[in-house]
Order: C-alpha cells, then structure tokens, then sequence
C-alpha cells in the first residue's frame, strides 16, 4: 500500500534530526537556498491571489465608509431614521463594532484554523462579511445596527488573518512578496474607495444603509472565488505528515491543486514539487501539532516575537493616532481645506495607495529588511517634527504638512505592507494558523488601545509629548528590526524555516 510506503520515508527522516530543525549535508540544497525554480503561469496566479485579498479590500472599505456613514447618520434631516441623536459613546460603539469584533475573529481563528484550512476559512469570512453588511444596512435600531457591525469585525479578524496565509502558501517563491504586499494595497484602495462612495453618499438621505449595503457584492464575488479555488497545497501536506488523513490521497490532492495553482506551466513538476515539501516538512519536525507550550519554545517562540513584535510596533509608533487626528493636525496647520475631512481622507488614501505601489515594486527586489529600515527611519523623522511643531514651531504650518505626508508615505513603504508579508511568512508551518492568529489579535488590540489611549494622552501631555513617545518607540522599533527580523527574500517558506528560525 502506497500509504506504508511513505510513512516510514517520513519518519525516518524526522528521526534523523527534523525535531531540531539542523539541515544534514543532504539537505545542502536547503540551507543554501538553491531549489529548484518554481514554474508558473503569471495568469493563474492572479485568481489565488485575487479573492482572498477581496477580504483586505471590504476591511479598507470598512475603514473608509464608516468614517462617512459617522456624519450621515448624526444628520437630523439626511440620517432617514428617528434615533440619529446618538451619543459620542453610541458613535463610538458603530465606529469600534467592526474592530472588537476583529478581536473576536482572531481568538477564533486560533482555535479553528488548522482546522477549516485557510480557503473554507476565507469562505467564512466572506459570509460574514456578507451577514454583518446586510444586517448594518437594514438595522432598524442601534442595537441591531451595532451587532451588524460585530459579525462585520468578525470577518475581518478571519479574513486578515487566513489572506496572507493562503497567498503565502499558494503564491510561488519568487512573487510571494510582491503578492501579499498587494493585500496591503488592496486594503488601502478599499479605504480610498469608502472614503469615494461614503463622499458621494453622504447627502443621500439615509446614505449610511447604500454605504454599508455597497460592500455586499464583494463578499459574495470573495465567497464564491474562494470556493471554486484549491485547497492550500501546504495545508494539505500538513495534514497528510500529521497523520489526519490518507496520506496517498491528501499527497494526490495537493498535486492537483498545485497544478490548479501554477496553470500549465508546472508541466510534470508537480509531484516533484510536493514531494519536496513534503520532505523538507518533515525534515524541519512538522509531524507533531504544536501544543500551546511549544508556541514559547525554541524556533516557535522566535517566530512569534517576530511576527507579534513586528505588527506591535506597526501599531504603537502612532500609525492609529497620525491618520485618525491626520484632520485636525492639517487644520491646525491652517489648512482650510482640512475642514472638509472627506477630501483629506482622499488625500491621504491616494498616498498611501502611492507609496504602498511603491513597496510593492520594490519588495522582492530590495528585500523586506531594506524597506523597514529605511521607512521607519523616515518614520522617526516625521514623529519628531511633528512633536517639535506642537512644542517650538507652531508658526511654520508647512513643518506639520510635510511631516505628516513624510510619516504616510514612509509608513507604507515599510510597517504597511512588510508588516503583514512578514508575518505571513516567519512562522513554521504548523504553527501558521496560531501564530497569525495571535499575530492579528496583538495588531487589532494594539490598534484599539493606541487610538483609545492618544485622545487622554494628548489632554495629559500636550500632542508634542506624545508624538515625541511614538518617536521613540519607533527608534526602538528599528533596533529591533536591525537585531531580530531577518530577510526572506527569495526564499522557500521552508527554507525561512529552516535557515532564519
């Protein structure tokens, strides 16, 4: 039987050493970083890397329209409703819904992961998606609204965290980076495009409702591509050396969805392709699920201060603080225009679209290490400008704009989209599904306490204080990126495995 056959090839092979991750001399193509290139149509690419970053663009869309839907609903005359006399705490809830039930998607998503795999999960986070909009556009009350928003928040924590898993283990090495910082890009141009409807929406009597209802097409063009997409071959592998299926037939599988996923390209590759991982996964100790303890051991324990400690810092050097206040720190500044906060939030949706653009096309040709370094520098510039306009130089308006336009762009360049590529990356296969997931909670979690925490700081501190914090911060966050995040580009996700963990 085919199955025995292979057991013991695997076994024997964990035995020889895969439990520490060292790589034998036969293994020197590896820990080299010579494999064999990976064939692939640029054609089939797209649709694998499509539907799933669909998620990222209904999370940006999110951003985007509630900042609009927020002003619509407060309206006596255009609201359409009888309760628009809400509360900044009521406001508050229908702004924050959506990111507390991202929280809850993530704890989720730890436990069921490895579970659902990465495309049945995406398929979730669609009908949420789907479920949280319809019921937001058509609530007749503001309880029924904020739950809308919940089940919302929901799908973005499932589909921010299975996204950069699924396209990380679809995508072929030598696009990989390219592909999940488009995610990014994708998110951004969700934004731009909340912010573009919620603007043209927003005289509409009972605006709000066509603002959230617009984004239910895209989740059900997200549900119905990811469901006509494969399996994630990695997964699939996973499953086959932890023993929770016929290994034969999750091994024949994974070679039909590898031939799905490149096109006709791969040829006769395929299983060839599939045996590798196979090996290199059980070589580097895969068999085994990781147990809650190991998560903080060894290499598991590398790669989750990596990963949590890289979208830590995307969040506590500001990034919140700096676009939500981006309005009030023009209008200070003397900008007239700033008064209209929807032309701003256009403004800075563009650059970042800009620039993210930028690090797209740079990111497998500079590497990750590079674009962090030099943007978070840029970053920790524009932070104590911006804490020396509030404090000396509050007579020099265009200090504040440049700095603010300096921080955007260099933040895209660098936490925006690396943050998430890396992340997706770092992790050891059998702990993707839970080290993402604590991964997203930590970057949601941090986003909602920056953002909660800035206002009261500001009262108690004065904003140049406070910017001249996340200054700091960042300069710490660049130590850390020198000393501990390593480059992966042009490698394997086993090779990142076996050679940076």
């Amino acid at each position: 039987m085919a199955t025995d056959h292979e057991q013991p090839r695997l076994s024997s092979l964990s035995k020889d050493g895969g439990s520490s991750g060292e790589i034998g001399p036969e293994h020197e193509p590896l820990i080299n970083g010579v494999h064999n290139s990976e064939s692939y149509s640029a054609s089939a690419a797209i649709f694998p890397f499509l539907f799933p970053a669909l998620g990222g663009l209904l999370y940006g869309y999110d951003i985007g329209s509630t900042s609009c839907a927020t002003i619509s609903i407060k309206s006596a005359t255009l609201s359409g409703i009888s309760w628009y006399d809400l509360s900044s705490v009521e406001i508050g809830l229908i702004t924050s819904g959506s990111l507390y039930g991202a929280l809850i998607g993530s704890v989720l998503a730890f436990n069921i992961a490895d579970f659902l795999g990465r495309r049945r999960e995406l398929i979730t986070a669609s009908i949420m998606y789907l479920i949280g909009a319809v019921v937001t556009a058509f609530a007749p009350n503001l309880v029924v609204m904020v739950i809308g928003r919940f089940v919302y928040g929901i799908g973005i924590g499932l589909a921010m965290h299975s996204a950069p898993m699924y396209i990380a283990e679809t995508a072929p090495s030598q696009i990989r980076g390219i592909l999940i910082s488009l995610k990014e890009f994708f998110i951004v141009l969700g934004m731009v495009a909340g912010y573009g409807i919620g603007s043209i929406l927003v005289e509409t009597v009972s605006g709000w409702r066509y603002m959230y209802g617009a984004s239910t097409p895209f989740s059900v063009i997200m549900g119905i591509g990811m469901w006509w997409l494969p399996a994630s071959p990695r997964w699939l592998l996973l499953r086959a050396i932890q023993g929770k299926g016929d290994m034969q037939e999750l091994r024949e599988t994974a070679i039909c969805c590898l031939c799905q996923l490149r096109g006709q390209s791969i040829g006769d590759s395929a299983s060839q392709q599939v045996d590798e991982i196979l090996t290199e996964l059980s070589y580097v100790g895969e068999e085994k699920e990781v147990t809650l303890g190991e998560i903080f051991q060894g290499k598991c324990l590398k790669a989750m201060i990596i990963g949590a400690g890289l979208v830590l810092f995307q969040q506590i050097t500001g990034q919140p603080s700096v676009l939500y206040y981006a309005a009030s720190i023009l209008q200070s500044a003397g900008f007239s225009a700033a008064s209209d906060a929807t032309r701003v939030s256009i403004l800075l949706g563009l650059l970042k679209l800009i620039m993210t653009g930028v690090a797209v096309v740079a990111v497998d040709r500079l590497g990750r290490r590079p674009l962090l370094l030099g943007g978070v520098s840029g970053m920790v510039i524009s932070l104590f400008l911006l804490g020396s306009y509030y404090l000396f130089l509050d007579d020099v308006a265009a200090v504040a704009v440049v700095a603010l336009l300096l921080y955007v762009g260099c933040y895209q360049l660098s936490f925006g989209p690396i943050g998430w590529l890396m992340i997706s990356e770092v992790f050891p296969l059998r702990l993707r599904g839970r080290g993402l997931s604590v991964a997203v909670l930590v970057n949601f979690g941090a986003n909602a306490l920056v953002a909660f925490a800035f206002s009261p700081l500001k009262a108690w501190l004065g904003a140049g204080i406070v910017f001249y914090v996340f200054g700091v911060i960042a300069i710490l966050s660049l130590v850390f990126i020198f000393f501990v995040v390593p480059e992966t580009k042009g490698l394997t996700l086993e090779e990142i495995e076996a050679r940076c963990l």
